[in-house]
Formats: C-alpha cells, structure tokens, sequence
C-alpha cells in the first residue's frame, strides 16, 4: 500500500504540469492554480523547514487555517517531515484551541490571517517551538516566520524520515459535541486505505474534476478529495457555500463529481426552483456524480435533486472521524432504488448491528452499528478509557442506532444520544425530521427532546421555513396529523437551524437553549 506521500511523488512523476489543485474566491474574485510539480516541491519545501528547526520523528505540527490553495501542501510537507499533523477546527475558540494544542503538545503551528488574535491569546497559554503566519506580510506578527519566505527556500535535504504504514501519521479533534474533543489518533495506514476505499466507491479518473466545499481540517472533506488525489485528477476548493457560488465554479470548472452537505443542496434547488438559477445557462452536462453524507439525508431531498439532474449518479456515504472519514458504508452509485439507507459495507470493510450484550441481531432489529476495516483509528489519543470502550476487539463502535433490511441495506435511525424517551416511549429524531422536511415551505427541521413533567421530555421542532413564504404552528400540526400521536412534536419553535461547519445539526447546543422552554 503506497503511502499518501508517496502518491504525491507518483503524481508529480506521471503528472507533474498537470492542474492539481485550484482555489476559487468568489468575494475576492481570485482563482489561484498549482500543478503536481509545484505540489509536491511546496511540501518538500515545508518539510526541509521543519527539519531545519529541529523537528523530529512524531513531533506535533497544528494546523489553523480555512480552505486555501496553501492547505494540502502544508499537510503533506508535515508529514513528510514525519511529523503528526493536528488540522484544527477553525470555529473553536481561543480555550477549545488551546486545550487541543496543549493536548497534541504541539511543537509549532501554522495559521492564517484569520486567527492572529486567537493565537495572540493561545500563546500566553501555549509555548511553541515556533509559528508560521499563511499571509501577507505586512500584517505578519513579530513572533511568526513567513510562509512566503520559507516555501522559497529550496529543500536542501530531501534525506526525509523514512514511514511506515503503522506509523503516527494524524490527529484529527472530534467535533466535541457531548463535550471537550477527543483527539482522533490516526496511522499512514488509515490515509492510504481511505484513499483506495474513495477511489473504489466514486471510480474517479485523471480526468475528472473534483469540487471540495467543506473544510479541509474535517476528514470528510479531505478523504473525499482523496480518491482524485490517488490518480493524480484535478480538485478546486472552493471558498464560499452560496448556490449561486458553487454552481459558476462547477460551469467554469467543469466540474464532474462533486460532495454537498444536506444545506447547500437545499439551497441550489431552492435557488432553481426560484429562478435564481436557471440551468440552461450554464456548463453542468458533465456533473456525473454527486454525493452526500455527515448526516442522515432525507430522501425526498435527494428525489428531487434527481428530478432536477436526471442524468446525475448519487451516492450516501457514512462515516465517522474515527472511521478516517467516509466510506465504512456507502450506498453505492448503482443503488437508486435504496436512496433513504445509508447502504453497505464499504470497500473491505465489515459492520454488524449489536444489541446491549454485544450480540449480532438478526434483520429487522434496531441496535447499534459497529463497523471493522483498516481505516479505524488507532486510538483516542491519550484517553485509554475511551478508547477501550469504543475499540472492541477490532469493532468501532459508532453509537448510531440501525437497522438492517433484507437486502442488507442499512438505515440510520438515530444517534443514541438523541434518542428521545416520552412516557417510556422512544422517539427517534430523524424519522420526524425526515418527515416534516417534505413540508414544502420548510427549509430545514431539528428535532430534539425538551423537559416535561409528566412524560420526561417530549419531542419539540425546530423549523426554518424557506424564504418568502410563512408557516404557522397549526399548519404544522395538520401536516403531522400523517404521524403515529406519539410522534408529533409537542412543541413548535421557528428559527434558524444551527450546524457546524460539516453541517450536522448542533443539537447539544439546541438542548441547552431551550432547556428551560415550557
């Protein structure tokens, strides 16, 4: 198995002027391109740096950035130094970074712009060996070395580490969503294998072109771009989330497969459907492929999506950070009819289906999914007790209650902590926002449990109705009068639907806004 880095080396070998990756800003109106060469000569760059300063075999190198066309370089060039690379959530504040640097031990990181005060404040608490500023130099702190001067610097010593499959390669932070983050511990092996596993599920080519929206510090993003990444295919990070902005660049791009969260697929075909869009405009004939996943999708979404792009493959995938990104399960393009599951096991992966006891449960039970393959983690990094009880000989256990069909299709029916227990009844989120998203003046749906006295909790919904049209709470109701009683939403709020930026639904920060709602 040909390690990542490795596969930059083949890639500037077969490929080297090729396109390799293009970043577009649409608010800045700057297209920025690098080919295979230039690629695979930043990282080479970066790691020579790094080895200049004195790092050394698993030393821990953050990273702090939005998408950009420095990005990636940056990432291999720390691993080729064979440093662990720690990419950083860029929504978390000054305390969520300074515990995940100090958890890593990081020795230096890498940041942009964006976060000069963040880590003006991170410094008082964390001492780095050093820092680089991704920026313009006029606005470069003292403490910090330029990446525009170092990257001009050619590698005098390429005699770099030498990996191995086993060896500490990432350390990607959970989304910390039932409390502090957990540091996702992963091996050179894990990043290869979801390179491969991509590339078997999505069979992208050298000539496809690959559009990457969601955050590159999410394993999500990055996995997906790595099934281009392994034939050497051109990618754009894109940077911006607007319709209108990812419909221009997949017209000018030519973009042909492409990976959108459930939010920006509701916007494009809102968009569409209001004549915001008008297809016909533009280049779109060559999108063969788009595909969804990081949170259960609704199906009467994807229905329409493939009314509106008839001759357009789909695909689910599920995954977890700790599963190194998607691909454990996939629906598969060749699986239309089971759109709503979230398919089998993915390329030399295994799942099952336990109950309380561990035990295999036969099609038709509810219970939770645990999914075995090379690309589970290592390890939460320094939290033995967690791993212990998430690694089950060989098993991850994903803490997402399913079921399986017949056919061996798996269906999400909840996270087990979002259950909601009413009367000693559970209440599985999903099934009513899957329902009440078919709502045609509803734009987005959380469904959540609330205090009650009587019952526990009950379930209240949270609805964002689409723009320019109303929606009030007995309509709502009417429309749920299709549902078992015990599964109407007790309460109605309507407000905007929060998600992170790998778009699931922020429901712990839900609970505690309306904790109090009577």
């Amino acid at each position: 198995m040909l390690l990542i880095t490795d596969i930059l080396k083949k890639n500037k070998k077969l490929y080297g002027k090729d396109i390799a990756l293009i970043e577009h800003d649409p608010k800045k109106k700057v297209r920025k391109e690098i080919s295979w060469d230039e690629f695979d000569n930043l990282s080479n760059n970066i790691a020579s740096f790094l080895k200049e300063q004195g790092l050394k075999k698993n030393d821990k190198v953050s990273l702090l950035m939005t998408n950009c066309i420095e990005w990636l370089p940056i990432y291999f060039g720390i691993l080729k130094a064979g440093c662990v690379v720690s990419p950083l959530n860029f929504r978390f504040d000054v305390e969520e970074l300074s515990y995940c640097i100090d958890l890593v031990e990081a020795k230096a990181i890498f940041f942009g712009e964006e976060f000069i005060e963040r880590i003006d404040e991170v410094r008082k608490k964390i001492d780095f060996k050093f820092s680089v500023f991704v920026g313009e130099k006029n606005n470069k702190p003292s403490y910090s070395y330029l990446y525009n001067d170092i990257i001009k610097v050619k590698a005098k010593n390429k005699n770099f580490p030498k990996l191995k499959e086993d060896d500490d390669a990432a350390l990607y932070f959970t989304s910390g969503t039932t409390g502090k983050p957990k540091a996702v511990l992963l091996t050179n092996k894990n990043l290869s294998f979801s390179c491969i596993v991509e590339n078997k599920h999505h069979l992208q080519k050298k000539e496809d072109v690959f559009l990457c929206i969601p955050p590159l510090y999410h394993t999500g993003a990055k996995m997906h771009w790595f099934g281009s990444f392994i034939v050497g295919g051109t990618s754009v990070l894109l940077k911006g989330i607007k319709a209108q902005d990812i419909i221009d660049v997949i017209s000018q791009e030519k973009v042909s497969v492409v990976w959108l969260l459930v939010p920006w697929i509701h916007d494009i075909l809102i968009a569409i459907e209001n004549g915001e869009i008008v297809l016909n405009r533009y280049n779109v004939s060559q999108l063969r492929l788009m595909h969804s996943g990081a949170q259960p999708i609704p199906t009467v979404l994807i229905e329409k999506w493939k009314k509106v792009f008839p001759n357009m493959d789909y695909d689910t995938n599920y995954g977890l950070t700790e599963t190194t990104g998607p691909g454990c399960i996939h629906l598969g393009i060749q699986n239309p009819h089971k759109i709503g599951k979230i398919g089998k096991a993915g390329f030399k992966w295994k799942l099952k289906i336990v109950d309380k006891e561990f035990r295999k449960l036969p099609a038709g039970e509810t219970g939770e999914l645990l999914v075995k393959g090379d690309g589970v983690m290592k390890e939460y990094y320094k939290n033995a007790k967690a791993t212990q009880e998430t690694i089950i000989d060989g098993w991850l256990k994903t803490g997402d209650i399913a079921r399986e069909d017949e056919a061996g299709f798996i269906a999400l029916v909840d996270r087990k902590k979002d259950v909601i227990i009413t009367g000693g009844e559970n209440i599985y989120p999903v099934q009513i926002e899957d329902f009440l998203i078919k709502h045609n003046k509803i734009k987005d749906v959380a469904v959540i449990g609330v205090p009650e006295k009587r019952l526990g909790e009950v379930a209240c919904a949270i609805i964002q109705v689409k723009k320019n049209h109303t929606l009030n709470e007995d309509e709502v109701n009417d429309f749920c009068t299709e549902l078992p009683r015990y599964k109407r939403p007790r309460k109605i709020i309507f407000a905007d639907v929060p998600r992170n930026p790998t778009g699931k639904i922020e429901k712990p920060k839900l609970r505690r806004m309306y904790k109090d709602l009577k």
